[in-house]
């Protein structure tokens, strides 16, 4: 089968697009890329299109691989027929192939094998022709040295008989229906563990029963994690007697002695090959569709994070909050720098509440401090009341800033590399402030599954997380664009065509020869060639260059294009640039040729207009219920200002300012059917909620979005 009929069959992409976008990324075009410059020759796919057909390609390659591993095997085997050999190559799933090769596949000593070595085959076959009367006469003949009773005989046969059972693909696809269709899965509570406070949080799966394809992903990962925990058994269950039905209304076509040892194969079949290794398929792929669920609530939540509001370069007066240890405090100027770093002790047992007034005053106007960044976590809210009670010689907007995998990132190579000099608590409070400054920036350097948004990340396959949030991050980094002199070499890693290695060298070349002046100038990095120039290039702004299409997401390839357009009106380029009544008297068509079309012409008109503009919001200030400081003072029906932390399948996590989160279950968010809890929310969304439910002693609090 051909890629392209391959991708087909599972898009409803256009065959040109297809083909075009598989011979890009055999070029070694990014997504980024294609997507945004190749418009033309993919038809204005979009990323998300892009990216399946890169899953496709990669499917499609992963089962070409094995389809030559298996005819190599059946090959030197001496067992591939034309016949075989053609099913092989029609197949388009790793499932039916792996069926195909199962009668071939090399086993460890199965029962089955001692009896074929014992001579029991040509009984099984005479079994299995079930035209045969007397039957104890002729498995008589079969008896030998190992063989010494007529029973022996025929259970050795049996065994044969079930091996063939288990790898015929009818009878194997037959039970597969069945499972996924009617499938059970049944849970109980290990005795010993039923008092375990650890395994109080699964409690629900202690006796738990319910259709494994209705049973959502967040509870199937529950389950499965409960299981590994060791608090439960999972199994899987179906009409045990219904299965058996079917596979004797295939195999079995008479009555008689050769009928009744079929019988007997079938249910040892059954029992012993096809039922346990069929459920755990069924389980297995199952998992998978969780799997696949839960990282793209991960991979959603991440890009809402990722592209969450940038404060934008200001000077910042960032706060780890604490208690015993002080609230550490540290001075970014508008660049992230880090200008000056100490500690107040304004909380118990100090309570220094007046020398850390004074000092946060003398700090704000000795820096000229534009805002001030709070972490989330311990002291937060003490911190946040203290702050707003000084009165500053001008306004200074207050933010409380997740500080999720702020100590992931403080104790990284990334950050000591960044602060050699500093501890743990410096480079927490740096990342803090930076995070205000501009999230995306700051975010790149912490490992995703750190930050703290999802479900069940550390039970999902984290092969497929890594590749889906490295996707996530690189899609983020490329749609905002980096400023190359300011940005960090993790963030510079992000970008189209660059990788670790040249954003290394590009901080390097930085160090070495000053700020970057010119797109051309980045030829000039160690090892950064014509094609990461090409992918890269589009995506890396300069300040304040010469050729003001430097600053913008116009690919240097089109740079004539605009000079042209620039030429036609008799005006400069610059002239251009922001200039939206002379920008709509240019006529796109004259400017087609055989590579660049209108979407492409369309895209460098609308990037003239707003060079470089920033997609993303600003950032607001928001204010927590200064009345609610623990669970404790959370009532009923009370309406509280809140931000929505996390988003899962079965809801969202609200922060109302306290260390314990609220829920708004999926059927709280609204009054009418949600099928995707990120129609009605959005991450780090300023939300009013309604207090449903407090449960102090389980620490949960229930809420439902008010309108």
């Amino acid at each position: 089968m051909q890629l392209l009929n391959y991708i087909r069959s599972f898009t409803n992409l256009p065959d040109r697009g297809i083909q075009n976008t598989i011979e890009l990324l055999n070029q070694d075009c990014t997504i980024p890329f294609i997507s945004r410059y190749r418009k033309e020759a993919t038809g204005n796919l979009d990323e998300v299109q892009i990216g399946d057909i890169v899953k496709y390609k990669e499917q499609f390659e992963t089962l070409a691989k094995r389809k030559l591993s298996i005819l190599k095997s059946l090959e030197e085997q001496g067992v591939l027929t034309t016949e075989l050999k053609q099913k092989i190559e029609a197949t388009t799933d790793l499932t039916t192939l792996e069926d195909l090769y199962l009668p071939y596949k090399k086993k460890r000593k199965t029962k089955a094998e001692t009896a074929r070595k014992n001579g029991l085959e040509p009984l099984a076959k005479i079994i299995m022709s079930q035209n045969t009367h007397d039957l104890d006469s002729i498995a008589y003949k079969y008896l030998n040295n190992e063989i010494t009773s007529v029973e022996e005989g025929l259970e050795g046969a049996r065994h044969i008989i079930s091996e063939w059972i288990n790898e015929r693909t009818d009878i194997r696809n037959s039970i597969r229906k069945q499972l996924e269709r009617f499938s059970q899965i049944t849970t109980k509570v290990i005795g010993s563990k039923k008092e375990d406070e650890k395994a109080q949080k699964f409690r629900d799966y202690f006796d738990w029963s319910e259709s494994l394809s209705r049973c959502p992903s967040h509870r199937l990962l529950a389950i499965l994690r409960a299981e590994n925990e060791g608090f439960i058994r999972v199994k899987i269950e179906i009409d045990n007697d219904k299965a058996l039905y079917n596979i004797e209304n295939r195999v079995v076509r008479s009555n008689g002695e050769a009928a009744n040892q079929i019988i007997i194969a079938i249910q040892d079949a059954y029992k012993r090959l096809l039922f346990p290794a069929l459920s755990n398929e069924i389980l297995s792929l199952s998992k998978e569709k969780a799997d696949e669920s839960a990282i793209l609530v991960f991979a959603k939540n991440l890009k809402q994070l990722l592209l969450g509001a940038p404060l934008g370069e200001k000077n910042i007066l960032a706060i780890d909050p604490g208690f015993r240890s002080g609230c550490k405090v540290v001075c970014l100027n508008a660049q992230g720098g880090l200008a000056h770093n100490e500690t107040i002790y304004p909380h118990a047992p100090q309570n220094d509440n007046i020398g850390a007034i004074k000092k946060i005053s003398s700090l704000v106007d000795a820096y000229k401090i534009e805002a001030i960044a709070i972490g989330n976590g311990t002291a937060s809210r003490e911190t946040e009341h203290l702050i707003r009670k000084i009165r500053f010689n001008k306004d200074i907007e207050v933010f409380v800033v997740s500080e999720a995998g702020a100590s992931i990132y403080s104790a990284s190579k990334i950050a000591r590399d960044e602060f050699p000099n500093y501890d743990v608590t410096v480079r927490g409070a740096v990342s803090i402030g930076r995070r205000l400054s501009d999230p995306l920036a700051e975010l790149v350097k912490i490992d995703a599954k750190s930050i703290g948004v999802g479900q069940y990340q550390h039970d999902v396959d984290q092969s497929k997380l890594q590749q889906s949030l490295d996707t996530v991050v690189e899609s983020c980094v490329n749609t905002i664009g980096v400023n190359i002199n300011t940005a960090s070499e993790s963030l510079l890693s992000y970008v189209s065509g660059i990788g670790p290695k040249l954003a290394e060298n590009i901080v390097t070349y930085r160090e070495e020869n000053g700020a970057f002046t010119s797109r051309s100038q980045i030829k000039k990095v160690a090892r950064l060639g014509d094609k990461a120039f090409e992918q890269g290039a589009g995506f890396l702004r300069i300040k304040n260059a010469k050729n003001s299409l430097d600053d913008s997401a116009v690919h240097p390839e089109s740079y004539a294009i605009v000079k042209n357009m620039a030429n036609d009106v008799k005006k400069d380029v610059e002239d251009l640039i922001g200039n939206s009544d002379l920008l709509k008297k240019i006529d796109l068509k004259k400017y087609v040729n055989q590579t660049i079309g209108l979407p492409t012409l369309t895209d460098i008109v609308s990037e003239l207009e707003k060079p470089g503009l920033d997609p993303r919001e600003k950032a607001k200030v928001f204010t927590f219920n200064q009345n609610i400081k623990t669970i404790t003072d959370v009532k009923e029906g009370q309406l509280l200002p809140g931000i929505v932390n996390n988003i899962t399948n079965f809801g969202c996590f609200v922060d109302i300012g306290i260390k314990e989160s609220g829920l708004i279950h999926v059927s709280n968010l609204s009054d009418s059917f949600v099928k995707d809890v990120s129609e009605h929310v959005s991450l780090h969304q300023q939300i009013i909620v309604k207090v449903l439910e407090v449960d102090v002693p389980r620490k949960r609090i229930q809420l439902k979005l008010h309108k």
